[in-house]
């Protein structure tokens, strides 16, 4: 963004916190950023006081989670389609929205940083339509705007999409994902829960944190035997202290990874795979349970910059652990019958962390679905070929959506016959967990679901094959 106002006039003072927040989400659209990626870097670039971080951090999530909501209001309070107005103007506009419907910023602060802001990045007219669009908006509470936003709605599905800010076809896919374990009616839950900020959740890799390190630092997960709750203070900076082995780590990505490798005794020798390590989390858990059992531990990531990030991870746990750089849907052809344990975390639309990553919500199609889906089911037919017979698979991903979760299992197993075995996984979960999981009759028998509504987890998807003879 220029240092220079519009027409050589030095430009208006913008709050260092607002400016971060626009940057970031400016970067999502423009460039598909990940927001909880670069974030924290912008923060770090502006020295932000703590408060100042706090207030980005707010800014940038909440506009970004309520994105589909505020665009409808933006297009009520402008009398045009969001996609008649220019794409930096309507971040400033959601950026400001925001500020004006859920925050306590006041009213003039929300109106005037934004018409600066837009005088930064569009042109003089837009000026003036920026200040006009935020002062309508201004004039009604944000209960009204509510009720004239839910009146658009043309049926019961876009008013939860309108009133929840999710795309109408992530609202049919979680609908139809519950109604699989008969609990449609929770599905405004998991809604509402999608919009709520996660908390920081921590994982103490086991064997290499003394049990009592971590009491003082948080609240112990309510299932997760290895993670906690962090009570306050920067997790990058406990991080570095703890020299990577405690690690910013949702539950359920750890219940994933336990539920791998506590499924039963881990014999010494055995060879394990993560086929798809990038980042590294689950790696990095798999590997220190590994290493308690004497097991040999490899992590596979196809493309490099995510291999890297996985050494990273793995740089925590004592010895060389090998980082291999191979398609994962030729395992198979190169290390036929060879793993005892193999952890398939899939890669996947990411449906199920959107409290985390909130424009995932609006950057996904419904066709991505099905072009990840034939990926799915080729790493998962290598996977199994890569297992010794008797070996355990864990098929994983951070979607709820049935096409790449169950179906996906389904179409597999299906294929390889009496080769391979769907365990029921959710008594392997309840034996790893501290505390007994919600897990309906309906979806017993083969994988589990998690949901961030139920659980505050990740919509983390769990399945166990075991390869037979």
């Amino acid at each position: 963004m220029s240092g220079q106002g519009r027409q050589g006039q030095a430009p208006e003072f913008v709050q260092p916190a607002r400016r971060v927040a626009y940057e970031v989400i400016a970067a999502v659209r423009e460039s598909d950023a990940y927001a909880n990626l670069l974030l924290p870097t912008r923060i770090a670039r502006a020295a932000l006081n703590t408060a100042d971080a706090a207030l980005a951090t707010e800014l940038t999530y909440g506009t970004l989670r309520m994105q589909g909501y505020y665009d409808r209001v933006i297009s009520l309070a402008a009398a045009r389609p969001t996609s008649a107005i220019g794409p930096a103007v309507l971040d400033v506009l959601r950026l400001g929205t925001h500020q004006l419907l859920a925050t306590r910023v006041a009213t003039h602060a929300a109106v005037n940083e934004s018409v600066a802001l837009a005088r930064q990045v569009g042109s003089r007219s837009a000026t003036g339509f920026c200040n006009g669009v935020l002062r309508t908006i201004a004039r009604s509470s944000p209960e009204e705007w509510r009720e004239r936003v839910l009146a658009e709605a043309g049926n019961p599905d876009e008013l939860l999409a309108a009133e929840h800010s999710h795309p109408v076809w992530v609202v049919r896919a979680f609908r139809q994902s519950l109604r699989a374990e008969g609990r449609e009616d929770e599905l405004v839950d998991l809604l509402a829960a999608d919009n709520l900020p996660p908390r920081v959740n921590m994982v103490a890799l086991p064997g290499l944190i003394e049990p009592g390190e971590t009491g003082s630092l948080g609240v112990p997960d309510a299932f997760a035997p290895t993670g906690f709750v962090l009570a306050g203070g920067d997790p990058y900076d406990l991080m570095a202290a703890h020299r990577g082995r405690l690690r910013v780590q949702d539950e359920g990505s750890q219940l994933a990874a336990l539920t791998l490798s506590r499924a039963r005794p881990v014999r010494a020798g055995e060879r394990w795979l993560d086929l798809c390590a990038g980042p590294g989390g689950k790696a990095a858990l798999l590997a220190a349970e590994a290493l308690a059992g004497r097991a040999e531990f490899v992590a596979n990531e196809l493309v490099p910059a995510r291999a890297q990030l996985v050494r990273n991870a793995l740089a925590a746990v004592p010895g060389e652990v090998p980082v291999w750089e191979l398609d994962g849907t030729r395992i198979s052809q190169v290390h036929p019958d060879t793993f005892d344990r193999i952890m398939l975390d899939a890669p996947c639309t990411g449906l199920g962390a959107l409290r985390r990553r909130p424009e995932a919500r609006w950057r996904k199609q419904p066709t991505d679905v099905a072009a990840l889906a034939g990926l799915q089911a080729a790493l998962l037919d290598a996977a199994l070929g890569a297992l010794k017979p008797g070996g355990l698979l864990a098929y994983v991903t951070c979607s709820p959506h049935i096409a790449e979760t169950r179906g996906i299992v389904a179409t597999v197993a299906k294929s390889w016959g009496e080769r391979v075995h769907q365990l029921d996984t959710a008594p392997v979960l309840q034996r790893v967990s501290r505390s007994p999981i919600d897990v309906p009759p309906a979806a017993t028998g083969s994988g589990v679901q998690l949901w961030p509504h139920r659980h505050g987890t990740d919509a983390m998807f769990i399945a166990l094959l075991e390869r037979r003879a």
